[in-house]
């Protein structure tokens, strides 16, 4: 919702549906937009499909 008009937000640009859940006013990737990224970015997101796989580096953004 936002804040201000009580509206739902807008879904983020160059989002699918399937990508993507509001909890509260938190924004939630699912598994399918982890996927979608194609690597583990190291955030401790709550539905990576990466975590726990071995040898698996986290992406390039992680390491800044």
């Amino acid at each position: 919702m936002d804040r201000e008009s009580g509206a739902p937000p807008q879904p983020p640009p160059g989002l699918d549906p399937e990508d993507y859940y509001y909890e509260g006013p938190y924004l939630v990737f699912t598994a399918a937009y982890h996927l979608k990224r194609g690597y583990c970015c190291g955030s401790g997101c709550r539905h990576c499909p990466y975590r726990g796989v071995e040898g698996l580096a986290p992406g390039p953004q992680a390491a800044e």
